[in-house]
């Protein structure tokens, strides 16, 4: 009997199904070898993603930082005047191959030579009568390229300094000078007393040219000259139409003339500015006068920069200031009154200015001062770019090319200094993107985005504060709506639903999320918003009527006998509120005429504009709906699986004290999921904050600044999407909206940060339950 025990046991001990050590060794081997694999590729995953967005925010900083630099002045060349040396320079220019200096001497004399080494190439005497002198200069915009001289005998003669292209063999260009007199080489009347003129300016409007003189005698004069072509014999005839305009008792020494013909700015030698509105010369009136300078200075040069909206004033003192056109907005000021206003201050010169020369197509100028400084400044953005002396001895005149990057400047003793200038992004500053600014035409410093215009004059406005708001409204108004409906929901699914009926409703949440955003924009933008505009009444009798309807239906059902509600299995009470929430909006939206009709004379909208609320049909309710919906399958996802997950043995606890089941999900469950609701809410807004095509189809992308339920916005992603496809590459523009790409980047990372940081103090906080 032993003996047969013994070989039982043997006979077990040999068939048994534990594997060898061997065996087990390798499969310790193996899992050793898939978890350290495991761990490497989770490790260079999150690695690769910390690449990633690292790449990105450099990619997006490296555009951004052309933006951060100052301008840069390299010396190119120095020479001596090639003649005329010691006759004054009243303006040096540069045409826009930048190969030609033209310079226009005092004595009615124009000089051109070539830029780089000084070899003068035409001189040209203008046809002034003997005896007669040139006793003023003046010039209109860069743009214009149009000058004028004033004689003694009270005639100016125009000239527009054009050049023309040659081409003498294949591949070869030469720009050759080719000065214009519109209105003939021959000196045309400005006075017909015959009086020198003392100060002169000059201005093209379309097919007039205007020209405004102060005489030796006082008078302030304005000659518009309209030249008629015959197109069939080419015959030029010149019509001429003259005005006297309120008469100044000091003489002006600088006079100009905006674009259009209608204002005209004076600076006299005590300091003041004047401003003569000419919009009806034959009823002209003095408008203004504003003293311009400090106590002992005197203003010594004044332009108008790019388009006549604004001029920039030099002092002796080397002060440099930007004034504009304001419209007087007062009760009793009637329409298009302007007075003058300065806007901003630029950094002072160490000598005073002798010379301005506004950019071509921009904003900025370039002045020199006595001391022999040279200053690049630019208007709206308030920087000076530039401010060092570059000579020895005082600079009297000075030209930057059309093109900005390239700068002449002349000195007292007739000596020619060159420098090549970098300059690409001078309306870039902090203040011009963060902070109010007054722009040209506008009563106020304001929060403006507008980069672009139909006119040349433009002046581009880069505000980032209505894009910024815009962004945190849009993202604001669709929180809003779906965290209230995502969080409960997902509560009530992962709670209080049934199994059965929970595994039917969070996949087809979790399904929307796969909706397309450009679907939900275009139903937005074509179907919702009129919707909403027709019926603006639901919006809010709907918001009061469910809740109520729920009250209602949730009473009746607790007055129901006990057996009839036991029919209603637990977790299904939620499928016998689609029919009400379908019977009340249809109710709601049949009763939206009639309470327009009793409440609000028959037009809700009309109403809105009455009490002074802007209703636009695409606004931020829309966006606030539609952009919600796309936000509450991500914060449901997340909300119900941190709920879902609590676990059981803390709800049976509880319920087993004697809480009922509503304290159970306040008290406790809400309290044990509140990391990841967080976290769930925190990624929707970064979800909502980066939204682009709902956005751009349903707000009518208005940059407006302000927090109006009923007006729309635009978003820096939106803006984006709208404005890069079509901006020049390597513009300030471009480079404006790749930092508003770095902008949004730093918002998503900063509230995600700000997330995960809350997310871990609640779940350190709440792990001991």
């Amino acid at each position: 009997m032993t003996n047969s025990v013994n070989r039982t046991s043997e006979a077990l001990s040999d068939s048994s199904y534990l594997p060898s050590r061997e065996a087990m060794a390798r499969r310790r081997q193996r899992r050793y070898l898939a978890d350290g694999a495991a761990r490497w590729m989770v490790r260079a995953g999150g690695g690769g993603v910390v690449i990633a967005l690292a790449l990105i925010f450099v990619y997006l900083f490296s555009e951004v930082v052309p933006l951060l630099r100052g301008a840069t002045v390299e010396p190119a060349y120095s020479y001596e005047l090639p003649a005329g040396a010691s006759e004054e320079t009243p303006l040096l220019g540069l045409e826009r191959y930048g190969e030609i200096v033209m310079r226009y001497s005092a004595s009615g004399r124009l000089f051109y030579f070539e830029r780089d080494t000084g070899a003068l190439l035409e001189e040209i005497d203008l046809n002034i009568p003997p005896g007669v002198s040139v006793t003023s200069f003046g010039n209109g915009e860069p743009r214009s390229r149009r000058t004028v001289f004033g004689l003694s005998d009270g005639t100016a003669i125009v000239v527009d300094h054009e050049f023309e292209l040659q081409f003498p063999e294949e591949g070869v260009r030469v720009v050759a000078p080719a000065p214009v007199f519109p209105v003939g080489d021959a000196p045309v009347v400005v006075d017909e007393d015959g009086v020198a003129l003392t100060a002169i300016t000059v201005q093209a409007a379309r097919e007039d040219i205007g020209v405004a003189a102060q005489s030796a005698d006082g008078r302030m004069l304005f000659v518009r000259y309209q030249v008629k072509t015959n197109f069939m014999t080419g015959d030029q005839q010149i019509e001429r139409r003259a005005y006297e305009l309120p008469t100044l008792l000091e003489p002006v020494e600088h006079l100009q003339l905006s674009a259009n013909l209608w204002n005209l700015i004076g600076a006299d030698q005590q300091g003041n500015l004047i401003y003569w509105d000419i919009s009806r010369p034959g009823d002209a009136l003095l408008r203004d006068r504003q003293i311009a300078s400090e106590a002992g200075e005197q203003i010594t040069a004044m332009q108008f920069l790019n388009g006549t909206f604004s001029f920039v004033v030099g002092t002796s003192s080397g002060r440099l200031a930007q004034w504009f056109l304001v419209r007087d907005e007062t009760e009793d000021a009637g329409d298009n009154i302007f007075f003058l206003e300065q806007a901003r201050e630029f950094s002072r010169h160490d000598g005073a200015i002798t010379a301005i020369q506004p950019e071509y197509s921009r904003k900025g100028f370039v002045a020199v001062d006595d001391s022999g400084g040279l200053g690049i400044h630019y208007g709206t953005s308030a920087r000076t770019l530039y401010l060092k002396q570059v000579s020895d001895r005082p600079l009297t005149a000075v030209a930057v090319s059309p093109v900005n990057n390239h700068v002449v400047a002349q000195d007292d003793q007739g000596r020619i200094h060159g420098f090549s200038v970098w300059n690409e992004h001078p309306e870039y500053s902090l203040k011009a993107l963060w902070g109010k600014v007054w722009y040209e035409g506008r009563s106020d410093p304001e929060y403006v985005w507008q980069a672009s215009s139909g006119s040349d004059a433009f002046e581009p406005k880069y505000s980032m504060v209505p894009l910024t708001i815009g962004t945190l409204k849009a993202a604001f108004f669709a929180m809003l709506f779906a965290m209230p409906l995502a969080i409960a929901g997902a509560i009530y699914t992962a709670y209080f639903m049934s199994p059965r009926l929970r595994g039917f409703v969070k996949p087809t949440i979790e399904v929307m999320e796969a909706l397309p955003t450009v679907i939900l924009g275009f139903l937005a933008g074509l179907w919702l918003a009129p919707f909403i505009e027709n019926h603006i009444p639901v919006v809010f009798t709907v918001l009061v009527g469910l809740p109520v309807a729920f009250l209602l239906v949730a009473y009746l059902f607790s007055r129901l006998p006990r057996h009839v509600r036991n029919r209603v299995p637990p977790g299904w009470e939620a499928v016998f509120l689609l029919p009400v929430i379908v019977g009340v909006t249809w109710l709601m939206v049949s009763l939206s005429p009639l309470i327009e009709i009793w409440f609000f004379d028959g037009s809700m909208r009309q109403w809105f504009t009455d009490i002074g609320i802007t209703y636009d049909q695409r606004n931020a309710l829309v966006v606030g709906i539609a952009m919600g919906f796309a936000v509450i399958p991500t914060i449901f996802s997340i909300a119900e699986d941190a709920v879902f997950t609590v676990p059981k043995h803390l709800t049976q606890g509880s319920l087993a004290l004697g809480a009922t089941a509503w304290q159970t999900v306040t008290m406790v469950v809400l309290l044990t999921a509140s990391p990841g609701i967080f976290s769930a809410v925190m990624i929707g807004f970064g979800r909502a904050v980066g939204e682009t095509m709902i956005v751009l189809m349903a707000t009518g992308n208005s940059p407006v600044l302000n927090f109006n339920i009923f007006e729309g916005m635009r978003t820096l992603s939106a803006n984006i999407a709208v404005e890069l496809p079509e901006t020049a590459v390597g513009s300030t523009h471009f480079r404006i909206l790749f930092l508003a790409g770095l902008v949004l980047f730093a918002i998503t990372f900063v509230v995600n940060t700000i997330a995960e940081i809350v997310r871990q103090r609640l779940r350190a906080r709440y792990s001991n339950l």
